[in-house]
């Protein structure tokens, strides 16, 4: 029996098991990163984007018009999108809600407009679109959607499973359309996430048993997930522990309880700033409990919802008497006004990684850094609540990661009918630290914005991390467990030590106008052994100089600059 039309509540339950079958492959996904680097996180960002808007659609509590559930699908994977992939996700869904919240049913026509609408949204979110990518798996399928229903067909059974037929076919061929992947060897991962997300939904559509209501269960409800590993479990917590310094616990009282909004709006912006949170209802209010580095943002964020109480903030690097002493609600309370600085004509917010790099920033004049980098892309509302958070008629973001210029400039637009948002598309950490230094508060906020562009274009990158396969790149072969220097357009060198590396990085990145060469070492490298570099560098470049600082940061042994 031929089936015509999708409803809202099948629609629904397609999105979901789409969600679901993405979730489920993510990490094979991150796996297809073309460098390889312990961080690829394609499949984590994705996933991450869709599950806040299945939050939101969860939250609708059964909702069965199409408006609404569009509406939570699009806004949901908006404001929770990360990375580049995540942010193209979050515009395909938004494009095709835009054509489907209206209908009451969809047919292969308004399929086919719906597909066509996604596809031109995404487009015009990319700034230089490439072929080769998710944007071409996504236009693929739209293509073929727009030819089924040009031909008559009308019959979902016919017409779904030539999308995703088709959808896999052009994804086949993404490594004839991008070089880079067909010397690594592998798909494009973003486009690989689009297919897997398309998997997910016809499997739904042909009735497959999917069970959706512990999926979503899982999802808003993401303390009860079965712990990892052992081993992966210690790994985590040894991370962790360095990244972030403090423990704090508290009670939110309200007048009411919260609803389901106002407890997901808490958690995601604490999520932005910390990790391990916990949110639960308890008695008359909300118990919270997280890892950060900022506990005076955490409380402060916690006055909007009611009073605390019960506060515990611990040291976790001090083993002495201090840890576990106890903050009193009351002057906390009564220093809020003081905290809540003057409303100011400009504020900056950058995102960074490491306890290092985030006290270089502040030592800056940055007002907020969020916690974020090559190991965990911020998502568009941990930024869009971090502009609230900023009492300044202009904003300057500076994302510092390539892969978080798009989710910031999705937030300026998201913002810019409340303040001036504007982004500085720093694609590393010491471009975003140079952006700061050019700063010129006499300056109105566009002449400091092309000083800023001016003097980052100036800022050679780089930094060195291992590999985690064997590949080839540029024409570089790669051995699992090879050190690599990353630099701004691609590879720069290979080697079996950290140090030589990076000092043979250098000799790749500095030219005869450099000056100052800066290097930041992470958490993994000891003071000695930066000091070594330091050293060897110095006796390389006479004439430069060369500064070392502690960057603390997770992932890359030493982040490199030469200006």
């Amino acid at each position: 029996m031929s089936k015509t039309s999708i409803d809202s509540v099948l629609l629904t339950g397609m999105f979901l098991a789409g969600a679901r079958n993405l979730e489920a492959n993510k990490e094979w996904i991150n796996e297809l990163n073309v460098f390889p680097v312990p961080d690829g996180d394609t499949g984590t960002n994705m996933t991450m984007t869709i599950l806040s808007a299945v939050r939101e659609v969860a939250a609708l509590g059964g909702e069965t018009q199409m408006k609404p559930i569009c509406k939570a699908m699009s806004s949901g994977s908006l404001r929770g999108a990360r990375g580049n992939s995540g942010v193209i996700l979050s515009q395909i869904l938004r494009g095709f809600c835009k054509v489907a919240r209206d209908q009451e049913v969809l047919t292969v026509p308004l399929m086919a407009d719906a597909f066509d609408k996604a596809v031109e949204t995404a487009y015009k979110a990319v700034m230089k679109p490439k072929e080769g990518t998710i944007l071409t798996v996504a236009k693929g399928a739209a293509v073929r959607s727009r030819e089924l229903a040009d031909q008559g067909v009308t019959d979902f059974d016919i017409y779904l499973p030539q999308i995703l037929s088709y959808a896999e076919e052009v994804l086949a061929a993404t490594p004839d359309m991008l070089p880079v992947l067909k010397q690594a060897g592998v798909v494009d991962s973003g486009g690989q996430g689009l297919v897997q997300v398309f998997k997910g939904a016809y499997s739904y559509y042909k009735g497959e048993e999917i069970d959706l209501d512990a999926f979503v269960h899982s999802v808003m409800n993401p303390d009860e997930a079965e712990p990892a590993g052992e081993e992966k479990q210690e790994s985590r917590k040894s991370t962790k522990e360095i990244r972030h310094l403090y423990e704090v616990a508290y009670q939110i009282v309200t007048d009411r309880p919260l609803n389901v909004k106002a407890e997901l709006d808490l958690k995601n912006y604490l999520e932005s700033i910390s990790e391990d949170v916990s949110c639960k209802p308890e008695g008359d209010g909300l118990s919270v409990s997280l890892k950060t580095n900022d506990p005076g943002l955490v409380l402060m964020r916690a006055l909007m919802y009611g009073q605390i109480r019960d506060v515990q903030i611990r040291n976790r690097r001090l083993d002495n008497a201090q840890a576990g002493v106890q903050a009193d609600f009351a002057p906390a309370a009564e220093q809020q006004p003081e905290q809540q600085a003057e409303k100011k004509e400009f504020g900056f917010i950058a995102i960074a990684a490491g306890e290092g790099i985030t006290e270089i920033f502040r030592s800056l004049g940055v007002d907020i850094v969020i916690s974020g980098g090559q190991t965990m892309n911020p998502s568009t509302e941990d930024i869009l609540n971090a502009v609230d958070e900023l009492n300044a008629d202009t904003v300057f973001v500076l994302p510092n990661n390539k892969n978080i210029v798009m989710a910031a400039n999705q937030a300026a637009i998201m913002d810019s009918e409340k303040k001036k948002v504007i982004v500085i598309p720093t694609k590393t950490i010491p471009q975003g630290i140079t952006a700061v230094i050019s700063f010129t508060p006499e300056l109105d906020a566009e002449a400091n914005k092309a000083n800023m562009l001016e003097e980052i274009s100036r800022v050679h990158s780089a930094e060195v991390t291992y590999a985690v396969r064997d590949t080839e790149i540029d024409n570089v072969e790669i051995k699992e467990g090879n050190m690599m220097a990353i630099g701004d357009k691609g590879i720069l060198c290979v080697g079996d030590d950290r140090n030589g590396t990076a000092l043979d990085a250098l000799c790749a990145m500095v030219t005869e106008e450099t000056e100052l060469i800066s290097i930041y070492y992470g958490e993994d490298v000891t003071e000695e052994e930066a000091a070594s570099l330091q050293e060897k560098a110095a006796e390389k470049f006479p004439n430069i100089d060369i500064e070392l600082q502690l960057g603390g940061q997770p992932v890359y042994y030493y982040i490199l600059s030469a200006e």
